[in-house]
């Protein structure tokens, strides 16, 4: 500690780069303090540094760590302590640029894993970014100092050590409760449940926050109600189960239909306590599919929906650099078969009307053979029977689809009911006249092998890789562009994803043999067996990231404009 405070105080008003002279580890009473990457410029990326607690001295005993999911809690609620600590102190920068802000990568409504904080048997490390003082590009030592000496002290003192059991224990059983949920989807055919006294709407468009006055709280429909046994409750949780098959959500404009939707589409991730979603739970496999005008298709077999186009251009090995709506959505889906989904959610807004309805009237006066499409309507009871993908869709005019649904459910006023005996009467007295196309079974899925030059980090002289907010990587010489991934919610991720291709390209993962499927199978493995930060190639630090899905991986690569591959 006593060496740090010298050789701040040695390079006290030098250039900005004598700072470099601090990196390392130094023993502090209550903590060990590793710096491990410092910035060139008080504008720069701020610096990078580890705070790492010996566990044995906290509250954290080992029952609140013996499972993954319970691990992933503590990590949680310790990150929010922190960035909580720190925003106590004046928010203001202490110089030039970046110069004296502190901070951690901070979570939202939903509960991720992330490197931010990091436990082991042994010890907790918690990982800060650091704007190190500067005035101009002159260092000011006395300033880092009170980083150093007195605010990160400080902070782990209240955060960390004033980690008690009450603050603990509540955030470990919610985490034992949502993972109890999730096991009896998972062995009792469900999609999704839905629990009675839900929150579903958000505060607004661009805020998580749940919506505090006006909200009617979810209420199942008593044909659709399940009760799931869980711990640490006597009585069990009653709520909407959505069985797997189809289902449909309908009802009239704002009546909550999409509400719902975008609730079991973020219910793949765990939400906090007070979230109004927190047993909103989803099948972790399902996948938001909508379309997508303009991005590109590498090699992508999508005969199942759309067959040959004009002047013969055949779509078994189908790839574009601008793909229109339908082919578009239809590649999406193919691409997360190949990926693993258990469930589509779609939602009739956001879709291609081509690729999900050809009626009666149509289908007579445009015949089967000058259509190529073969709507979803007549693939998706064969894509449940052949790969086992369930679909919940959001419709609004497409009555048709009461023929094949399992399950109808109808919004009104934000309150569901079952109306799939009414559905099915109307279908029944009202006849579609339509006809069946595309055969009798869903068709091949082609698995794909990425080549070597799909990803290509130079960028001149230098490798660039970027994550620019949650939307965007730069990768090399191409934007990846990720605005139509309703299912990544978190910055970190997208960071997590960049450092995945980085990481998959400089290891040679890419080596023309391993499929799609293969490559996210192997880097999920990575991030099991050696955690998360250990695709990061920065020295010591495991950089701010929070673990994506596997489908928002694939999505990502999918969306690379320099993909290439070949079919197996």
């Amino acid at each position: 500690m006593e060496a740090l405070r010298q050789r701040l105080r040695a390079i006290d008003q030098k250039g900005y780069k004598a700072y470099k002279t601090i990196e390392g580890e130094y023993s502090f009473p209550a903590f060990t303090l590793a710096i491990d990457h410092v910035q060139g410029d008080p504008f720069a990326e701020p610096s990078k540094i580890r705070v790492i607690v010996p566990r044995p001295k906290t509250v954290l005993t080992s029952e609140w760590t013996n499972t993954k999911p319970r691990r992933v809690r503590c990590e949680d609620v310790l990150v929010r302590r922190v960035h909580h600590e720190l925003r106590q102190w004046p928010a203001r920068a202490r110089g030039s640029g970046k110069s004296g802000l502190v901070s951690i990568d901070a979570p939202g409504q939903k509960v991720l894993e992330r490197t931010a904080v990091q436990i082991t048997d042994e010890t907790i490390a918690i990982c800060l970014s650091v704007g190190l003082p500067a005035n101009g590009r002159r260092i000011l030592a006395k300033e880092a100092e009170g980083i150093f000496f007195e605010q990160i002290p400080a902070v782990i003192e209240r955060a960390v050590y004033g980690l008690r059991e009450e603050d603990i224990r509540p955030a470990v059983e919610l985490a034992d409760l949502q993972h109890a949920i999730r096991r009896y989807l998972h062995e009792h055919g469900l999609v999704a449940f839905v629990a009675n006294g839900a929150i579903l709407p958000r505060e607004s468009g661009v805020s998580d926050k749940p919506l505090r006055r006006g909200a009617v709280p979810f209420q199942s429909p008593p044909e659709l109600e399940v009760a799931i046994p869980v711990p640490h409750r006597t009585e069990p949780i009653k709520g909407m189960g959505i069985r797997k098959g189809i289902t449909l959500i309908v009802g009239g404009g704002y009546h909550g239909k999409s509400t719902l939707l975008q609730a079991l589409e973020h219910g793949v991730y765990d939400h906090i306590a007070g979230d109004g979603r927190e047993f909103v739970i989803t099948d972790s496999g399902a996948v938001k599919i909508r379309a997508e005008d303009g991005r590109s298709v590498a090699n992508v077999d999508i005969s199942p929906f759309i067959g040959t186009l004009p002047y013969g251009k055949e779509t078994t090995r189908f790839s574009t650099e601008n793909a229109s709506g339908s082919t578009s959505q239809a590649a999406s889906m193919i691409e997360m078969i190949e990926a693993g989904a258990s469930a589509f959610l779609i939602d009739e807004d956001t879709s291609a009307t081509n690729l999900f309805m050809r009626d009666a009237r149509m289908q007579a006066l445009i015949a089967k053979e000058a259509e190529p499409i073969t709507p979803y309507i007549d693939k998706a009871r064969q894509l449940f029977h052949d790969y086992g993908i369930s679909t919940v869709l959001v419709v609004g005019g497409l009555g048709d689809y009461f023929e094949i649904a399992d399950c109808v459910i109808k919004m009104e006023q934000y309150v569901p009911s079952d109306v799939t005996s009414e559905a099915k009467q109307i279908a029944a007295k009202m006849p579609s006249g339509r006809k069946a196309e595309g055969g009798a079974s869903f068709g091949r899925i082609r698995e794909r092998i990425p080549l070597p030059e799909s990803l290509n980090s130079q960028k001149g002289k230098k490798a660039k890789t970027a994550a620019r907010g949650r939307h965007v990587i730069q990768y090399g010489l191409t934007d990846v562009l990720l605005y139509a991934l309703e299912q990544l919610v978190d910055d970190s991720q997208t960071r997590a994803i960049a450092a995945a291709f980085l990481y998959m390209e400089r290891k040679g993962w890419l080596d023309g043999t391993k499929t799609v499927r293969q490559l996210l199978d192997a880097i999920e493995e990575r991030w099991d067996r050696h955690g998360l930060g250990s695709i990061s190639f920065r020295n010591g630090h495991p950089g701010e990231f929070a673990r994506p899905r596997r489908f928002e991986l694939a999505a990502a690569l999918n969306r690379l404009r320099t993909l290439r591959c070949r079919q197996c």
